[in-house]
């Protein structure tokens, strides 16, 4: 089988950072719009070389939303950063009306998204992001797994034209995808190949679901690992091909297992091709304060449980 191995951890916020700096310096209509986090979302070289193109708003997320939809009205690509949760939920009527349902060409980039923002708590650790944006007609959604994919990313979704929401994070992980990749939105990437049951994961599960693979190859089970890094538009056909072969699917996320990738994968299934499936994500609940490598832990975001589900799907084959 297919290894990975990693030589580095880094943030995929960093990602972020990396890839609107080299948007500077490509695209003049990129502009940035910051709600007093720019350090937390890696904003400073994109300033430093572009200080006309960047507006700090302040704690004012609702009103960096509507200045970004504005902005778009004279041609310009704004790119707005805060928190996940500040990006979403606090802003969500003003995404919806001035963003999502005027199709206007913003991009919603959100940090410290899921579980591993870590020590700030439940308050901040945002689980329903991706159900939020996902159902939001127009909008594309965006969650990457390591460094060299978010930045990618960045620049891909400067190239397309409507409303994006791209979702990233606080801890340094593996870096394992190549550095200087195409981007292609909505286009699931095949890791390994495998026969006997399918993991199509999303952020930072996908390496994870790469840890499992290792493991349940040692148990003789042969694992088929997809990286999802677009939720909306769903690569469809990545999954129905994978699951004609393998049988049964696990999904994993840094979510709530209530709206987000795990769900959108059991619609697919449901509609065209019925088969078993498994669930690795937050049962619905919220998080709490603690490491990263805690929370992961406790609440089952790891490769141990994704192994567990794929043995307990491949006995209802």
């Amino acid at each position: 089988m297919k290894t990975y191995t990693y030589t580095e951890k880094k943030d995929t916020r960093s990602g972020f950072g990396a890839g609107l700096a080299e948007l500077g310096r490509t695209n003049p209509n990129v502009v940035a719009l910051c709600a007093d986090l720019i350090g937390s979302l890696k904003m400073d070289q994109f300033i430093k070389e572009n200080p006309e193109r960047f507006f700090q708003i302040g704690i004012a997320e609702a009103n960096m939303m509507g200045i970004a939809a504005g902005l778009t009205i004279g041609g310009k690509i704004p790119f707005t950063g805060t928190f996940a949760n500040f990006s979403t939920g606090r802003v969500y009527d003003q995404i919806r009306q001035s963003i999502a349902y005027s199709d206007k060409n913003v991009k919603i980039c959100a940090s410290h998204a899921g579980l591993t923002l870590g020590e700030d708590g439940a308050t901040h650790q945002i689980l329903e992001d991706i159900g939020l944006m996902k159902m939001l007609p127009g909008m594309t959604v965006i969650n990457t797994c390591d460094y060299n994919q978010t930045k990618a990313a960045t620049i891909a979704i400067a190239e397309h034209n409507g409303p994006v929401y791209l979702r990233f994070g606080r801890p340094a992980v593996p870096i394992f995808t190549p550095e200087n990749q195409k981007f292609e939105i909505g286009k699931a990437i095949k890791l390994t190949e495998g026969n006997d049951v399918t993991i199509v994961a999303t952020g930072h599960l996908v390496w994870e679901a790469l840890e499992a693979s290792k493991v349940l190859h040692e148990k003789g089970i042969s694992a088929e690992v997809i990286n999802i890094h677009t939720i909306k538009p769903l690569d469809e056909k990545a999954i129905l091909d994978s699951v004609s072969k393998t049988g049964c699917i696990v999904t994993a996320e840094e979510h709530n297992f209530l709206g987000g990738l795990g769900e959108s994968v059991a619609r697919v299934l449901a509609q065209q091709k019925p088969t078993p499936q498994e669930f690795v994500a937050t049962n619905d609940t919220f998080g709490e304060s603690g490491t990263p490598a805690q929370l992961m832990e406790k609440y089952g975001l790891n490769s141990a449980s994704i192994v567990e589900k794929a043995q307990t799907v491949l006995k209802r084959k």
